[in-house]
């Protein structure tokens, strides 16, 4: 589904990269937050339930974090999108580098992400405890927090996507 999140996003060719990398991005992203969760959390790797829980948890569903991938999708193509196609001179396809920048972009913005607690516990109520957690559109918020915080840029419903001013 393209969606236009502010009025200059049309670099559909960056934008369909994402959507095709979005369930394999959006796995990583919780194998890392499990990972970094447990090393926080339990260094030692005493086995308890709540680390079963979390070891043996399969993302299967990753439709709660589907707006946050395409928010933080969004995000790189206001600050690092073009709509003009540039050379390449490698002989790669467009879409290919497209993959391959985001692929690499979203691994480090979410591994920055991680080093919070919030964040962390974000990601863990809207998978691992979604079932248990009835108040999913809260943890949404905290990650979109986080985009607002780290990227100083914020959704409006009726503009979209615009660049916040710090005082």
């Amino acid at each position: 589904m393209i969606r236009k999140f502010f009025p200059l996003d049309k670099n559909y060719l960056l934008e369909e990269a994402q959507l095709a990398l979005q369930d394999d991005l959006l796995t990583q992203l919780i194998e890392n937050v499990k990972t970094q969760h447990q090393l926080v959390h339990n260094p030692l790797g005493l086995d308890d339930s709540f680390t079963q829980r979390l070891k043996n948890y399969q993302a299967k569903n990753r439709k709660p974090l589907y707006v946050f991938y395409q928010n933080l999708a969004a995000v790189y193509r206001y600050k690092y999108g073009e709509n003009q196609l540039g050379f390449l001179w490698d002989g790669r396809d467009h879409t290919e580098k497209y993959k391959e920048d985001w692929t690499q972009i979203f691994l480090d913005w979410t591994m920055d992400f991680c080093k919070h607690e919030l964040f962390l516990q974000a990601v863990l109520d809207l998978t691992v405890f979604l079932p248990d957690n009835r108040h999913a559109e809260l943890a949404e918020n905290r990650m979109n927090h986080f985009i607002l915080k780290h990227f100083e840029v914020k959704f409006h419903k009726s503009r979209g996507l615009v660049q916040m001013k710090v005082a």
